[in-house]
């Protein structure tokens, strides 16, 4: 299980340059999105035809995809590919770690967590973190940069309120494969009439780049480690499971390094420390371990 889990998080970090790649392909960003939802769609409703179980479609199964179709995929994916576009995939790596101390604050509030001493020291050392990428003058290559960090801020946001959601509402005769592969035809439909309307609809078929290979390739990669991650959460535990965030987080500026020759400043690793401490403190641990 803990192999799994090692290369859960190593080939999920992947997906973090190798979607910067394919915006430095010039596709625009509702373009992207729906594409994905497409490359996700197809690869999930696949596996639901070999296990050949029926679709539960009520009135609850829907809702519940069409919340996670906007705060998981379409919401985000805006936010992501406009902000990658600007910030080294480092960073974007970085700040996802943001998503456990986003989501820590809402589950305390709708009264479904407790806020303890080593959380609270857990949301102060990731707030630490994120300033420091923010702060310092040779923390970015580029201060610019710095203008798109709330951006980039919004889709940990969105996955934080997500996790809440998903929580309160996991009574549903759906299971996870069935609700995402619903969340990502809804997708479909949500982003067609934005990527029609902005007018940045490609044919990757008919306009293809090496960018659309390695396109299909991370959203391919990202379809199918989800499907693994569900499996690892339903075998081992979801406490088990997310401790895949450390792993991506690491992964995620290696891969960076090593693709796009990405380099960071001292305060950037400082935030990396920063930010993997406080995600340790903040995440629940397991009540026992897992063989």
């Amino acid at each position: 299980m803990l192999g799994i889990l090692v290369l859960l998080g190593i080939g999920w970090g992947a997906t973090q340059p190798l979607s910067k790649i394919a915006v430095q392909g010039g596709a625009g960003h509702f373009a992207l999105i729906f594409w994905q939802a497409c490359i996700a769609a197809a690869f999930l409703g696949a596996l639901l035809l070999i296990r050949r179980k029926p679709l539960p479609l009520t009135v609850e199964t829907l809702r519940f995809a069409l919340v996670v179709a906007c705060l998981g995929t379409v919401i985000p994916g805006y936010t992501f590919y406009r902000s990658i576009a600007h910030l080294p995939s480092g960073i974007m790596s970085l700040i996802i770690a943001a998503v456990p101390m986003l989501a820590l604050p809402m589950a305390v509030a709708l009264g479904r967590d407790r806020l303890t001493g080593a959380r609270l020291l857990g949301l102060l050392l990731g707030l630490a973190g994120v300033a420091l990428i923010a702060l310092p003058g040779s923390s970015l290559p580029d201060r610019s940069m710095i203008l798109w960090l709330p951006l980039a801020l919004v889709g940990p946001l969105c996955y934080a309120i997500e996790a809440n959601y998903v929580a309160l509402h996991n009574d549903l005769k759906a299971d996870a494969i069935q609700a995402m592969f619903l969340a990502s035809a809804l997708a479909v439909l949500l982003s067609l009439p934005l990527v029609i309307g902005s007018g940045q609809w490609i044919n990757p078929v008919t306009h293809w780049t090496w960018h659309n290979s390695v396109f299909i390739l991370s959203s391919t990669l990202n379809a199918a480690l989800y499907a693994t991650y569900v499996w690892l959460a339903a075998r081992a535990g979801a406490v088990f499971a997310s401790q895949s965030s450390y792993v991506i987080t690491g992964a995620g500026m290696v891969w960076a390094m090593l693709l796009l020759d990405e380099t960071f400043s001292p305060w950037i690793y400082a935030a990396l420390a920063l930010l993997l401490g406080g995600l340790f403190l903040v995440s629940p641990r397991p009540r026992r371990a897992v063989e």
